[in-house]
């Protein structure tokens, strides 16, 4: 059995619920889950089932309404404004269905950028931008925007940041969604790799089947609540 202590994400009892007109909304109801560090796991369901609201809180984008969610030691609602920005900036990479690339920075200028928030060394910056990038197979591209991209290459980009920052967490919210069939499989063939090689936790959420079969655990979501959870 893990320890405590080991676990890199641990959500205790997690509630999130949004009032509205129609009544309370629980987008999240009563969520546990504990994952050690060097998962590679995918949380799925249908739409509304609470897969982005409970990547947003452990990525500490949100608060939850009730519960606790400790990510890399750290208890986030103990911690202040200031604390959280750290934590996403240092020990939580984020990749999007969006993508969310800087358009006017050049593809290593966006794989650099937390890097440079964190005030890495140029020349550390600079190694290990472009290790990362050959990594993923962009070593070629260092000086194109994003622009002059193809929607999986952007994705590519978005990855190498997240993982070239070296945190202890990448959380990856459907980022196959917009990729055809072929590509999506290369960019799960390359976190797959970044997981081996790197240690990095990835946590998923998604609706795609292929996603789901690359999980080395699969935890299924069904109106805010945790309806299995399997390992391979």
């Amino acid at each position: 059995m893990t320890s405590a202590k080991s676990w890199v994400i641990d959500v205790k009892n997690a509630k999130r619920y949004y009032e509205t007109v129609a009544g309370t909304v629980k987008a999240l109801d009563d969520v546990s889950l504990q994952v050690a560090s060097g998962e590679f796991l995918a949380v799925a369901g249908p739409s509304g089932s609470g897969k982005s609201t409970l990547l947003n809180l452990v990525g500490a984008l949100d608060t939850p309404t009730g519960g606790s969610i400790i990510v890399d030691g750290q208890m986030l609602a103990s911690l202040k404004e200031s604390e959280l920005a750290a934590i996403r900036r240092d020990r939580i990479g984020f990749v999007f269905q969006a993508y969310n690339l800087i358009q006017v920075l050049s593809v290593r200028e966006n794989v650099e950028y937390v890097m440079e928030l964190q005030k890495k060394p140029a020349a550390l910056r600079k190694e290990r931008s472009l290790a990362i990038l050959n990594t993923v197979g962009l070593g070629d591209k260092l000086d194109r925007k994003p622009t002059e991209l193809s929607g999986g290459q952007q994705q590519r980009v978005a990855v190498a940041r997240a993982v070239a920052a070296e945190p202890a967490i990448v959380l990856a919210d459907e980022p196959t969604a917009n990729l055809d069939s072929h590509t999506g499989d290369e960019l799960l063939d390359m976190m797959q790799k970044l997981n081996r090689d790197f240690a990095t936790t990835f946590l998923f959420s998604t609706h795609d089947p292929k996603v789901m079969e690359r999980a080395s655990r699969l935890v299924r979501l069904h109106d805010g609540k945790i309806e299995s959870d399997e390992r391979r």
